[in-house]
């Protein structure tokens, strides 16, 4: 089965791929450099991970990347990203196309792919507005109730999971100096994050607290000089947070700080009702690290007191934290547990399998 898998780029990460692959003047050496640094990797199918012949891997909003590959093609002009794209597909002869970004490459992108191209499939776990996806195969996602938004769209839509990437075993073996991190977006929008994050962010003064965050253009306007004259209080975080706050973190760099810290916090932003598990509880039970997370409807191998640890307040996410802290061997026992049960359930060979299942049960184009 020849896989085409196409992804896409946060733009905070970009500056950080851009040094990372300085000197990678061919596709294939970016890309690589891109991959080694495991951004997004719970997300990439085994065969890309592992180099396979019949495998082929981009991000097609990556400009760089995509003209590197255009130029040792030999396309003439400058053409755009779904040209190119599309010449990829055809030149690596898919047969089955898994994208990532299908809101960048909707519908209108499917009815343009060659022939050879059997299967298509999208994930989206996130609304996405008017955004017309009813031309793939199926949309996967891991919250039941987004996937049912899709199929009122007219798509069918599919459960499918993130994976534990293998690369974490290699981080989280030493101890674990951090108390708390974490690692997320925070802007006025994340309301309810913001006041857990304040909650937690004056335990500063006992613990060692960390927080990542990649504030908003806004956010970072209002405390600039200029923007401390300017009616931008609602965009400014509270003082609490601003003295903990650094920079994002990503890829690799994510991995480390996750396996330095005992407890990794987690909040949900609003937009998949009680559904929970994205993304960071993989990466943070994956490191090995405790998960204190907002209560909510998880998927299984997530279980309050078990596996990781739940709250329903700030107040609450605040008393486990301490709880937590004072009882570590018992909640690194917790957090071992939570380890090994996503391995058994998450693992790479289990989401390949189910995804190749999926391909079986799809209709052909």
């Amino acid at each position: 089965m020849r896989l085409f898998q196409n992804s896409g780029l946060y733009p905070s990460y970009l500056p950080r791929l851009n040094q990372l692959a300085a000197n990678a003047t061919r596709f294939e050496a970016r890309r690589d450099v891109f991959l080694h640094d495991r951004f997004g990797a719970p997300h990439f199918l085994k065969p890309v991970l592992d180099g396979s012949p019949d495998a082929f891997f981009t991000n097609g909003d990556d400009e760089v990347l995509q003209r590197q590959w255009a130029r040792a093609q030999g396309m003439s002009g400058t053409p755009t990203s779904e040209a190119i794209l599309l010449a990829q597909i055809e030149h690596h002869r898919t047969e089955v196309f898994y994208n990532l970004d299908p809101v960048r490459y909707p519908s209108a992108f499917v009815a343009k792919l060659p022939g050879c191209v059997k299967t298509t499939l999208a994930w989206r776990a996130a609304p996405s507005g008017n955004a017309d996806l009813t031309a793939y195969g199926a949309v996967l996602g891991n919250f039941p109730s987004i996937l049912e938004s899709w199929r009122s769209k007219g798509c069918r839509a599919e459960l499918f999971f993130p994976a534990v990437d293998p690369v974490m075993d290699e981080y989280g073996q030493s101890e674990r100096p951090i108390d708390v991190a974490f690692v997320g977006g925070y802007s006025r929008h994340h309301s309810a994050r913001g006041r857990t994050l304040e909650q937690v962010a004056a335990l500063a003064a006992d613990y060692q607290i960390v927080f990542c965050l990649d504030a908003s253009r806004l956010t970072r306007l209002s405390e600039s000089v200029l923007g401390r004259m300017l009616p931008l209080g609602k965009h400014r975080r509270p003082d609490a947070i601003a003295r903990i706050a650094r920079q994002p973190v990503f890829g690799r760099d994510l991995y480390a700080l996750l396996g330095s810290a005992k407890i990794v916090l987690n909040g949900a932003i609003d937009m998949a009702g009680n559904d929970r598990g994205n993304m960071r509880c993989f990466e943070a039970m994956g490191c090995g690290a405790l998960l204190v997370s907002d209560a909510g409807r998880y998927p299984e191998g997530m279980d309050d007191g078990v596996t990781m640890r739940a709250y329903a307040t700030p107040e609450q996410a605040t008393a486990a934290i301490v709880e937590c802290l004072r009882d570590w061997p018992q909640s690194a026992g917790v957090a071992a547990s939570g380890k090994r049960r996503l391995q058994e359930i998450y693992g790479k060979a289990s989401q390949w399998a189910h995804f190749l299942d999926l391909v079986g049960r799809i209709k052909p184009c």
